[in-house]
């Protein structure tokens, strides 16, 4: 029966930090590009925008509904094939998109139903003093959105952070990629697989911790 190496194990974990940034880098870009399409969609579906926010709906219940490294691979290796222009697009960069677009559908729901409590009162007020919809929107209900909208956000990103790991299925070296590369090499798979769940365990509860704190800031606020 073979026996735990946890030599290996501690080896291999310093190797995986070393990585970490390519997933930190790939998970903050991820969530701000989704944050500014979660918005634009959230909005254009309150608004009810003719033929838009039919879309809108469709793009949240495609992107909702189906696998997220279907997505990637589709992005990676499908649109190429109808987009030329695509056939340079590094991995890295298709792993963003992919995140991206997988992300923001599930922010604009988040900020769609925060929209949705906060008072109808203070937008008619908004437009009692001459304001338009969307000034009415981004300068009253939509910073009250986001504050109660901050632990669903916050659980996004760790959804994000977590589906970072599927970047290797595409070459991004990054912890995962790191991990299978070490375990293929020294057939160690249950210690590098080993590491890889304590590593990305710890960034959820570092995540956690964030969430909390923000909260707090929030409400004081």
């Amino acid at each position: 029966m073979a026996t735990f190496d946890l030599d290996f194990a501690l080896n291999l974990i310093p190797l995986m930090l070393k990585y970490l940034m390519v997933t930190l880098k790939l998970s903050f870009l991820s969530l701000i590009f989704a944050l500014i399409l979660g918005v634009i969609l959230a909005i254009i579906v309150d608004a009810k925008v003719p033929i838009l926010s039919f879309i809108a709906k469709v793009y949240v219940s495609f992107f909702r509904g189906t696998p997220l490294i279907a997505q990637l691979f589709f992005i990676y290796f499908g649109l190429i094939q109808i987009i030329p222009m695509l056939k340079g697009l590094s991995a890295f960069t298709s792993a963003v998109i992919a995140l991206s677009l997988n992300a923001a559908a599930y922010c604009s729901e988040s900020l769609r139903g925060a929209i949705s409590s906060i008072d109808k009162g203070q937008m008619e007020a908004a437009y009692a003093f001459g304001m338009t919809y969307y000034q009415g929107m981004t300068r009253i209900v939509l910073p009250q959105a986001v504050k109660v909208a901050i632990p669903t956000l916050v659980n996004v990103f760790a959804d994000i952070v977590k589906g970072s790991s599927l970047a290797f299925t595409i070459g991004v070296t990054e912890i995962m990629a790191t991990a299978q590369s070490e375990a293929a090499a020294q057939y160690k798979f249950l210690e590098a697989f080993t590491c890889v769940i304590l590593v990305y365990w710890v960034l959820s509860g570092i995540i956690s911790i964030i969430q909390s704190r923000l909260e707090k800031v929030f409400s004081k606020a």
